[in-house]
C-alpha cells in the first residue's frame, strides 16, 4: 500500500519492515496489526489494518513521530 502524506510518499512495498504487532486472531472484529516501516530516507510510518470493531476499521498508512516508534518498539 502507498499513500502521499504531507507531499511524501510512504509505500509498504519499497519500505523496510522494523516490527508487526497483532492482536486477536484471523477474522477477529476486534483484532488487527499494526507493521512499523523505515523509508530509505530514514522516515518512519505504520500499516495498519483491523476488524469492524478495532481501532483500525479500514488498512491505512499513519506517519508516526519518534517518541511513537520508540513506544511501539517497547511493546
Amino acid at each position: 500500500m502507498k499513500k502521499v502524506i504531507a507531499k511524501v510518499e510512504y509505500n509498504t512495498e519499497n519500505a523496510k519492515l522494523v516490527k508487526k504487532y497483532t492482536e486477536g486472531y484471523y477474522g477477529d472484529p476486534a483484532g488487527f496489526e499494526e507493521s512499523l516501516y523505515e523509508t530509505e530516507g530514514g522516515k518512519f510510518f505504520l500499516y495498519v489494518n483491523g476488524g469492524e470493531e478495532s481501532p483500525y476499521k479500514a488498512e491505512n498508512i499513519k506517519k508516526v513521530t519518534k517518541k511513537e516508534v520508540e513506544a511501539f518498539l517497547a511493546k
